[in-house]
């Protein structure tokens, strides 16, 4: 966790006015990150620790998804800006899942549940830098709106065009592998004879909603801008709940 520390810093600080050398130390530093990272989920999977096993490795995976679609994201002229909510979020999300509780594992897991949850991670993580570009969206609205022509991100992100194309397009991706997962999971607790009384299948049904009213909107009425970035955080929000809801419940009991 300490290069995401560092990224975070260094990534905050490249905010305000600092030399060139302090953004490219932040790319760098996130990228070793990113690295060191993928190498920990690779050692824990020859220790039969894979992102499937539990809440806490699935967490850790998204992590490194979100911070790995920025690295590529971030090589395109005013996306850096990016750096600054990435970095410090995948932080959070790492440091929840290193510092919890461990809790309890996922039980008949199959290789099926192994699909089902790897699907969702990798769909929520892109959903996430979806979230992140829609929030930087609507910040720059702000802006414009109020004349603050000197804002930090004014002056250091893209165009609100190009954000909401980025955003568009990262839900285009999310969706089919989100999709895949909801299929996968449904089949997967049909299989455990578990039923779907559990509150987190309404909610994560929710989400599913929520993103594809997102791409029929923009598909066919043309929905973008404010509203659609307004949508894309409705449906984050409620794959967040259905993380945390699965997160207490395996972790403290609840």
């Amino acid at each position: 966790m300490t290069f995401y520390v560092v990224a975070s810093v260094l990534h905050l600080s490249s905010l305000a006015q600092v030399p060139p050398w302090v953004k490219q130390a932040a790319r760098w530093t996130v990228i070793f990150a990113f690295i060191a990272h993928g190498v920990d989920i690779g050692w824990r999977g020859v220790e039969q620790v894979h992102p499937a096993t539990s809440v806490r490795e699935a967490l850790g995976f998204l992590s490194w998804i979100l911070v790995g679609a920025y690295v590529v994201l971030s090589r395109r002229k005013g996306l850096s800006v990016l750096g600054a909510f990435v970095a410090p979020l995948a932080l959070i999300v790492l440091a929840t899942a290193r510092l919890s509780p461990s809790g309890d594992a996922v039980t008949g897991l199959s290789s099926l549940g192994r699909l089902h949850i790897a699907s969702a991670t990798v769909g929520v993580a892109v959903f996430c830098l979806a979230t992140v570009v829609s929030v930087i969206y609507l910040m720059q609205e702000r802006n414009l709106k109020i004349k603050n022509f000197d804002g930090v991100l004014f002056r250091s992100s893209a165009s609100l065009e190009t954000l909401d194309r980025l955003s568009a397009r990262l839900v285009a991706i999310g969706f089919p592998i989100f999709t895949i997962s909801m299929m996968l999971g449904g089949v997967w607790v049909a299989q455990r004879e578990q039923g779907f009384g559990r509150i987190e299948y309404p909610i994560a049904a929710v989400t599913w909603l929520a993103f594809a009213a997102l791409m029929l909107g923009r598909s066919v009425r043309g929905l973008q801008g404010r509203r659609a970035a307004l949508l894309t955080l409705l449906g984050f929000g409620a794959a967040m709940l259905v993380l945390a809801l699965y997160f207490l419940r395996r972790s403290v009991g609840v």
